[in-house]
This record gives structure tokens, C-alpha cells and sequence, in this order.
């Protein structure tokens, strides 16, 4: 079977710092995505200066665990 049966089109921005803004199919908001914790502290952010949010680790684990 060689045909394409799904293509994700999924628009990501930068917005500052590690935080972004990625535009997924059928959600009609966009999705937020930067460090916290343990992954903040490893790449030096400060989360007072860049609210934490869900790194995107987080969401390929939630996948592969639904």
C-alpha cells in the first residue's frame, strides 16, 4: 500500500523564549506549547519570566500512551 491516505497540516509560530503557538487540525484554538519544571530548568528558563506550558514531550507521551 503506497498511497497517502492523511496529510496533518499544522502551522507552528514562535512567539518568544520556548513558547509556541501551533495551529492543529479541527481544534479551533491554538494549542500552547513551551518548558517547565526539570526541562526549564535544563535549557535555563526562567519561569518567572516565561509562563510554563506543556513541552511538546508531554504531548508525544500523551499520544503514544492513548
Amino acid at each position: 500500500m503506497n498511497d497517502v491516505v492523511y496529510t496533518s497540516h499544522v502551522r507552528i509560530e514562535r512567539v518568544t523564549g520556548p513558547r509556541r503557538r501551533a495551529y492543529l487540525p479541527v481544534e479551533s484554538e491554538p494549542i500552547w506549547f513551551g518548558v517547565h519544571s526539570e526541562v526549564a530548568e535544563h535549557y535555563g528558563i526562567d519561569t518567572a519570566i516565561h509562563d510554563p506550558h506543556a513541552t511538546t514531550l508531554d504531548y508525544v507521551i500523551a499520544a503514544a500512551a492513548g
